[in-house]
């Protein structure tokens, strides 16, 4: 027997239970007694066509009976309609015929949902008695891990509890973009996912796809299933989303659960997972820029008694640019695979390689305090600048074994390795001013860096729900483990302009062509030299636990905390060798070791049973992985949030909203040491805050309407240093943004053939461009971009067939999106136009 799934009616979790094979052992041997009277009850149904697991949860809500089945079981079948006056039993004698499932009684008011035996007919209409059917409440309607869901709520975050606690039950903040809204919008990368959550910024760097703001704070980390990545250091990756099932976010301090993290929030991707039912599907995307995608999927058992699980999921894409001379050449490929020895054991293994070769971005300079007005398309680099390569793999294993129904083991463990090497003609000084006093001139030089990353974390996490004193606990306990490494190596000057190197930002076309040999000459110096090389090191261990206590099935209560053992270091110097030594035995000031507590206490409450209302209180801590000026390290980042909110969910619980306001405040802050000639060295400049209310909404309206939208009001300013700029807003933060994505699906989300269209838009408000130390302030202008699609869905042979059709800024808005959080070149030098009007067409074949 499977996991199985309880359909709870009166928990708003209304979700997923998920119970061993101890779990079914127990329901098996006392089937409860039906009360006659009960059973003969009569109830008018109108249930239309549509998935088997859809069809039940209206069949629970109103008759109030608990469905226990594997999710694997249901997935994929489809029930007939269903109108007329009937007993409970009859109605689901109906719903089930030809679906080769059965059912019995279980315990109070549940039945049990199993597969016909094999060569044993299904029992006829009426011959089983079902239990009492008392009207409570609802269940779920949604299988969240279904390959085929059309849905746009999800009902759990694996990331924001480690446990199988619902988001409407949980005292934060948590967003969950599912795979289906990036299917529909035609997403490549997760910059582009999280534009549909509040509070969610992108900040990359030369144009790469991670780097973000979170409630006003930069986020560098991304984590894969639970874990950290290789990202560090302002070190920014890609992740391309052929192998996510969804991006999750938790907003403010995580630390209670992770470690080192942002205070902002906590961006988690979910990859695919293999199922027991088979799914195959290929994609082919087509559009502007010489734009092309190709995409797969597959899954399915490979034996007979479905114990071996397998996935393989991938990308290759191809593409220019509207940015002159920038292009992306990007391969992604992901085997998995899951053993199941047992019901209550499974172990998977998972791989994800990624491969890019491309040419990195410095995007435009500003003028005064605005973009520059020159075309979005000019590049100030070079048609001889060598291509740039990014490789990274990830290796990962989950473990998961059940004791019985309440108590359960979880390991993860990932290794992480990325290679990213680049060679520049970049502005410069790169850190400086580097438009001349005509305003048409940059200065450029010519610059490499390279970087390689190594990383390994694991986790051990013990789960268990129990009662005691009349209150259900569900707990957690548990360690985890970070160790990663990072070799920096530069070359060339990305300080002082080369005047022959020149640039008119208004026609660059006329100054391509650099000769090769320039090239070589400047790439074998460095500006500083005896700093050519960096190693970056972290490693950091973590204990935990956390309880979620419920009372009267109303009221939840958090409490946990954990204490982090933390060292971090940079070491630097002329060879890899050297930089590695003035790490271990030099200099051993350039190392830390800190120790610290993060408690996290939340409470939610239920006063009917579609509203939550929650506060929470939470502390983090980072580690800054850099030295100051005098060659020590600095001090942790510390941060607080103080959080409350409503969440609600209506339409039969198919709209999952949260309101929420929070405070939160950020210490010792790295930023570059001003008093210094290197704009490496780094100084902690006090404290920011950032406080603000946030909405977000997502799932649908009704069978034809889904809706996936935000709102955030974001005051997020420095509070303490000493430059003497307290109370200037953080760059790149708007006051105002927001979001909004509806689908119309003409014959129902989960029609077999059927018209789908889309509208939606993205809005921001002015952002400041940089701090004011970092040069003359300027100013991003606030933009709306308008984005929609329609596609068209039949069978060919049984073979479903979608074709779409994408555009996206339909309005062809001229607008811009970010600058360079100072990570490459300063503010100033590196402002990110948006894409002008583009399209995407595309066919989708599954089997």
């Amino acid at each position: 027997m499977k996991p199985l799934r309880l359909r709870r009616s009166r928990k708003r979790a209304a979700a997923t239970l998920c119970l061993g094979l101890s779990a079914a052992a127990a329901l098996q041997p006392s089937l409860a007694e039906p009360a006659a009277a009960n059973s003969a009850a009569v109830y008018r149904f109108d249930i239309a066509a549509q998935p088997l697991y859809a069809a039940l949860s209206q069949l629970a809500e109103q008759t109030g009976i608990q469905f226990v089945y594997s999710p694997d079981l249901v997935r994929s079948l489809q029930a007939p309609a269903l109108s007329g006056s009937m007993t409970a039993d009859q109605a689901l004698q109906k719903l089930l015929a030809g679906s080769g499932l059965t059912h019995k009684a279980g315990q109070g008011n549940s039945v049990i949902l199993e597969k016909t035996a094999v060569n044993e007919p299904q029992s006829a209409p009426g011959s089983t008695t079902l239990p009492s059917v008392t009207v409570v409440g609802k269940a779920s309607g949604f299988d969240d891990n279904d390959p085929r869901s059309r849905e746009y709520a999800k009902s759990h975050s694996s990331a924001a509890t480690k446990t199988d606690t619902p988001i409407f039950d949980t005292a934060a903040s948590i967003q969950v973009v599912p795979r289906a809204v990036m299917e529909d919008q035609k997403n490549t990368r997760i910059k582009d996912a999280l534009e549909n959550v509040s509070g969610v910024r992108a900040q990359p760097t030369l144009g790469m796809g991670t780097g973000f703001i979170v409630r006003g704070f930069k986020v560098d980390h991304v984590f894969r299933n639970g874990l950290i990545t290789t990202q560090s250091n302002g070190f920014n990756s890609e992740f391309d989303i052929a192998n996510l099932e969804s991006v999750e976010i938790l907003k403010g301090p995580s630390a209670m659960l992770y470690g080192r993290s942002e205070p902002g929030g906590l961006i988690n991707v979910t990859t695919k997972k293999p199922s027991e039912t088979p799914f195959y599907s290929l994609e082919q995307q087509f559009g502007s820029y010489d734009y092309y995608r190709t995409q797969w999927d597959a899954t399915g058992p490979l034996n007979g008694d479905k114990t071996l699980l397998y996935r393989f999921s991938g990308s290759y894409q191809d593409n220019n640019s509207f940015r002159d001379l920038i292009f992306t050449d990007r391969v992604s490929v992901s085997p998995s695979i899951t053993w199941k020895p047992s019901d209550a054991t499974d172990f998977t293994l998972n791989v994800e390689g990624l491969k890019q070769d491309y040419q990195a971005d410095f995007g435009i300079p500003a003028i005064g305090n605005r973009p520059a007005n020159i075309p979005i398309g000019n590049s100030f680099g070079d048609t001889n600048d060598p291509v740039d390569h990014l490789s990274k793999v990830h290796l990962g294993t989950e473990f998961n074994h059940r004791f019985n129904q309440d108590w359960a083991i979880h390991n993860r463990f990932l290794m992480s390795r990325e290679n990213n090497e680049q060679v520049f003609v970049n502005p410069s000084p790169a850190f400086g001013n580097a438009l001349l006093a005509d305003n048409r001139t940059l200065g450029r030089n010519i610059f490499s860096q390279e970087n390689e990353v190594e990383a390994y974390t694991t986790n051990l996490d013990l789960t268990g729900k129990f009662k005691l004193l009349g209150m259900q606990h569900d707990a957690l306990v548990g360690f985890d483990y970070t160790q990663s490494h990072t070799m920096y190596h530069t070359q060339g000057d990305w300080q002082n302009r080369n005047p022959a190197l020149d640039i008119d930002i208004y026609n660059p076309r006329a100054s391509y062509g650099i000769p090769a040999s320039v090239f070589d000459s400047t790439l074998a110096t460095y500006v500083q030299p005896g700093r050519e090389y960096s190693m970056f090191v972290t490693e950091w261990y973590g204990a935990y636990f956390q309880d979620h206590i419920t009372l009267w099935d109303k009221l939840h209560i958090y409490g946990g905390g954990r204490y982090d053992w933390a060292e971090v270091g940079r070491g630097r110097g002329t060879t890899e060798a050297v930089a590695e030594n003035a790490l271990e035995y030099s200099n051993p000031s350039v190392k830390r070791k800190d120790e610290a507590f993060s408690p996290r206490v939340g409470i939610l409450y239920q006063p009917w049973r579609w509203l939550s209302v929650y506060g929470s209180w939470s502390n983090s801590f980072g580690a800054n992985n850099g030295v100051s000026a005098a060659g020590q390290a600095l001090a942790p980042e510390t941060g607080e949030q103080f959080e409350a909110g409503v969440k609600t969910q209506l339409f039969d619980d198919r709209l999952l909203a949260t309101l929420a306001y929070y405070h939160l405040t950020k210490n010792n802050i790295m930023t570059a040491d001003l008093s210094t000639p290197d704009p490496t060295d780094n100084a902690a400049i006090g404290q920011a805050r950032s406080q603000g209310i946030e909405l977000d909404v997502s799932g649908r309206l009704s069978d034809n309407f889904s809706i996936i939208g935000s709102y955030a009001y974001t005051d997020a300013r420095i509070t303490k240093n000493n430059d003497g700029y307290e109370g200037t807003r953080l760059p790149n933060v708007a006051e105002h943004s927001g979001s909004l994505w509806l689908r119309f699906d003409a014959n129902g989300y989960q029609a077999a053939e059927g018209f789908s269209m889309g509208v939606g838009g993205v809005l921001a408000g002015k952002r400041e461009g940089n701090y004011a130390y970092y040069g003359s302030p300027f100013q991003l202008p606030g933009y709306v971009r308008v984005d929609a699609f329609a596609a068209y869905k039949w069978n060919v042979h049984k073979f479903p067939v979608t074709a779409q059709f994408n555009i996206r800024n339909l309005l062809d808005k001229t607008y811009y999106e970010s600058t360079d959080p100072d990570a490459n070149v300063s503010p100033r030098n590196g402002i990110y136009p948006g894409a002008p009007l583009m399209a995407i067409g595309s066919i989708k074949v599954e089997f």
